[in-house]
């Protein structure tokens, strides 16, 4: 399975300090695409740090959650589709305020965005 295409998709917003689970986070950037298929609307989230690609969720507009992600590792690129949702856990200072996010790669370990 690969990623989305999104020069197939129409650029529908955009969100600095985008939010996992109601939870934002600083310089993390979601820009969203959608696009008609069939009878439905596919959607695909971009997430992007410091101006690099960390992960690309996507599935249907209609969907609570997502039905596949990637994670991209600077090292290594695209990391292989995953059915649902990425597991993300969030950087705090302490007991402060979120500082940035964390997400799993399909080999178990933790990737820091």
């Amino acid at each position: 399975m690969s990623l989305p295409d999104l020069s197939t998709y129409t650029p529908q917003r955009s969100m600095p300090d985008a939010e996992f689970e109601g939870t934002a986070v600083p310089g993390l950037r979601a820009d969203y695409f959608r696009k008609v298929d069939g009878d439905r609307v596919a959607s695909v989230g971009r997430y992007r740090y410091g101006g690099r690609d960390v992960l690309m969720a996507w599935g249907y507009a209609d969907e609570k959650h997502c039905r596949r992600h990637a994670v991209h590792d600077p090292e290594h690129g695209w990391q292989d589709v995953v059915e649902g949702c990425p597991d993300v856990r969030f950087l705090r200072d302490g007991d402060g305020p979120v500082t940035g996010v964390e997400v799993r790669v399909p080999g178990g370990g933790w990737l820091r965005a």
